[in-house]
């Protein structure tokens, strides 16, 4: 029976213009599939994605539910395209505060967003509730830039008991591209979800900067990737530091057979 992998990504070109996270987003999935995994892939859909050109549409079935962060509700919204001719799925998270007419990480003066921290509580959030609507079991998660590093957390934490997640795997692949900025005093209280309480975080600066996003993703994995090529050398310590499984840079070309064995090599540890 094919293994499946749930890609999160925070960049997939076509849909953001090309670079190392981007390009990856789109190729790996492709690259795993083709040696016979089941995939799924899922990116935030960021307010520069010309909906049209994508041919992106809404899925109203997946669509409606809300999600509370800071005690406010955020209406989750689901869309869905397919990759020009690799035809792969990808499912988009949407919501008019936190993407509706903003681009990434950074506004147009260049700042980054205030509430970047909250966008990626609520893009890991959506994707979780979604794959559980799905009724699709993923083997193993894959989580591929800061927008996805509270993803670890939440599924070792508030959906450990779930049944879309129990078994599963974690790999956090960490990139060169890093914020400038901390995500301020209010994310630890942002985060909280279930059994994901704010105390879990006390190890970590109050700021909560981008090491801090780091570490966190690193401490609730079961494997790291260095899927950048000048990737943050005090996460790679870090992550070095843990026992964990760890997979060096494999450069930027041929590198899908590198994943395909330190994928299996997850999938075959209890």
């Amino acid at each position: 029976m094919s293994k499946k992998v749930l890609f999160i990504n925070q960049e997939i070109t076509p849909y953001v213009p090309e670079s190392e996270i981007s390009i990856l987003g789109k190729m790996l999935p492709q690259a795993m599939q083709e040696r016979g995994y089941e995939i799924r892939t899922f990116m935030p859909k960021w307010g520069t994605i010309n909906e049209r050109r994508g041919q992106l549409h809404e899925v109203i079935r997946l669509s409606g539910m809300n999600l509370i962060i800071d005690d406010t509700d955020h209406p989750l919204i689901i869309k869905v395209a397919s990759i020009p001719v690799s035809r792969i799925q990808v499912y988009f998270i949407d919501n008019d505060d936190y993407f509706q007419k903003r681009k990434m990480e950074e506004n147009e003066q260049g700042e980054e967003y205030a509430d970047n921290g909250e966008r990626a509580i609520f893009f890991a959030r959506g994707v979780l509730e979604t794959v559980k609507k799905l009724r699709w079991i993923p083997d193993l998660i894959v989580c591929q830039g800061w927008m996805s590093a509270v993803v670890p957390l939440y599924v070792k934490t508030a959906y450990h008991d779930e049944p879309s997640f129990a078994n599963a795997k974690v790999v956090t692949s960490l990139f060169t591209k890093q914020l400038k900025s901390d995500l301020g005093t209010r994310f630890k209280h942002c985060v909280e979800f279930r059994e994901a309480k704010s105390s879990l975080l006390s190890s970590y600066s109050d700021d909560f900067n981008f090491v801090d996003l780091g570490k966190l993703a690193i401490d609730f994995s079961d494997g790291i990737v260095e899927a950048g090529s000048e990737v943050n050398s005090v996460l790679m310590d870090y992550a070095k530091s843990k026992g964990i499984p760890v997979m060096d840079y494999p450069g930027a070309e041929d590198y899908a057979d590198a994943y395909d064995q330190f994928y299996t090599r997850l999938l075959e540890t209890e």
